[in-house]
């Protein structure tokens, strides 16, 4: 009788240690537009940051960035949720002074500018439910172009005499956004 009961437990055992390891290897797939973040410094061995922004990385894959981004609608910056920057000291966009915290980063992409949007909406998906009513700055910056192509649209932070410039570039399109401290 012992003889059974310890083949019982053993299989016991093993059927609940198959079974519990095929539910725990259950993942989604990949997202096809991964989030990625931008910080000043981008040194992570500093953690003193002036700024960071968290954001989706849509792919080209043959597709013009107009249709991804429409000219004169406001667009998210990004994929999936909207782009959100975080300050972690007061800054200033053109004019408009901007508090330290979190908010939501939009753009209205135009053929020969982009305006940027500071949103003070927070985890929004898309650019769906975007207020004007909810902008704490605006201002609108030129757009360059490129010599080499981005296939995934990019961010990157780098240093400005007075400040530092948030770096947008996707295709042959670069939009430079200068933050003053």
């Amino acid at each position: 009788m012992k003889k059974s009961t310890i083949i019982t437990t053993i299989a016991f055992a093993f059927t609940m240690l198959l079974s519990l390891n095929m539910n725990a290897q259950k993942f989604p797939d990949l997202d096809k537009s991964p989030m990625d973040a931008a910080s000043y410094p981008n040194d992570y061995k500093v953690s003193a940051k002036i700024a960071k922004i968290t954001y989706s990385r849509p792919q080209l894959k043959g597709r013009n960035v107009s249709e991804l981004a429409p000219y004169g609608k406001v667009w998210r910056t990004g994929a999936n949720e909207a782009a959100e920057i975080t300050f972690y000291k007061d800054v200033k966009l053109g004019d408009s002074k901007i508090k330290a915290g979190t908010y939501t980063f939009f753009t209205i992409p135009e053929k020969d500018s982009y305006t940027v949007i500071i949103s003070k909406d927070l985890n929004v998906w898309g650019s769906y439910n975007y207020k004007a009513e909810n902008d704490v700055a605006r201002l609108k910056v030129p757009v360059t172009e490129a010599a080499d192509s981005l296939e995934a649209f990019s961010m990157v932070f780098t240093k400005a005499d007075k400040g530092i410039v948030l770096n947008l570039g996707w295709d042959k399109v670069r939009v430079a956004v200068p933050f003053t401290e």
